[in-house]
């Protein structure tokens, strides 16, 4: 299965509450009233999209077809179209810089986000690509997490630096700093603790984090990913918002995307806090985590091809 079929197959659940929606509105040719717009917006708010996002939407839908007659098929090739340019000015993969030894990306996010997965997935592909890489096991506090973490260096023939459970982040952040460096890696993965974007301490410590790998490199961490669970919908705006507040992100990544029908939260995402989704993931294996493309994802959505 390519990747359009395996996205299709992971969008869908997104795509048939929003495809499904659009159908039961609309039985053949319609004229487009304030009645019908209002469903169509009731549609995209039940794929997560946020009330903002969908009534900007309909609303351009409107501004072009109100009082005249459409089809379901145009209002789903319409709204591919508003989808993608929303989503395009953040659709940006994770490039890693060839003047950096190491380009440093630190990943955080709460606790089951799917975090140390990604960071083994991303590790894969940056060795298949020739890249040399060093991961750091940042979450001391679960004997799991760092387990998960050496298991995906001996698959990718990446060192791990780790600590005992319950050693301080921030030490151990440093420490693997200085390690990549003296090794003249391209690229240092840091994990961290899956922490709950309303404990404060919590936040702190990914705050010390950052102040001691600046010690280092006072350009780094080069790259900061908030890796966000799609299954919590609407939440994800707080995790962002908290997140971005205390280390200023550079991206995201949304995984388990085939898990919900909550996937319009990508778009709700990109048009309120325009952040680069960076990659998404459909599935357990490698190669479910990819690049985001707008275009492809916006056409999932509405069960169109590309």
């Amino acid at each position: 299965m390519g990747w359009f079929d395996r996205l299709k197959a992971g969008l869908g659940k997104t795509s048939v509450r929003i495809t499904g929606g659009i159908g039961n509105v609309f039985t053949g040719k319609r004229r487009l009233d304030a009645d019908t717009l209002e469903k169509l917006e009731e549609v995209l708010i039940t794929a997560d999209m946020g009330v903002a996002t969908a009534a900007k939407i309909t609303a351009a839908l409107a501004k072009t077809r109100f009082d005249q007659e459409i089809t379901n098929d145009e209002v789903r090739q319409t709204f591919a179209a508003d989808i993608t340019a929303i989503l395009e000015p953040v659709a940006r993969p994770l490039a890693v810089r060839s003047d950096l030894s190491p380009h440093v990306i630190l990943m955080c996010g709460v606790n089951g986000s799917g975090k140390t997965t990604t960071i083994g997935k991303l590790a894969k592909q940056f060795t298949d690509q020739g890249k040399s890489v060093m991961l750091a096991a940042g979450d001391t506090f679960r004997a799991a997490a760092i387990e998960q973490l050496q298991v995906w260096g001996q698959r990718t023939g990446a060192p791990v630096v780790a600590r005992a459970i319950g050693s301080d982040a921030a030490g151990l952040a440093y420490d693997a700093m200085e390690q990549a460096r003296a090794a003249k890696v391209d690229v240092l993965l840091i994990d961290t603790a899956g922490r709950l974007q309303n404990k404060a301490h919590l936040m702190e410590e990914l705050v010390k984090i950052v102040r001691v790998i600046k010690k280092v490199d006072p350009d780094a961490p080069h790259d900061v990913v908030l890796v966000l669970d799609a299954t919590v919908g609407q939440n994800a705006h707080t995790q962002v918002e908290t997140f971005n507040a205390a280390v200023n992100l550079t991206g995201l990544v949304m995984t388990k995307l085939d898990g919900t029908a909550k996937g319009g939260v990508v778009v709700a995402l990109a048009d309120r806090f325009q952040l680069p989704v960076l990659a998404i993931g459909v599935g357990e294996g490698v190669d479910d985590l990819r690049p985001f493309s707008a275009r492809d994802f916006a056409c999932n959505l509405l069960g169109l091809d590309a």
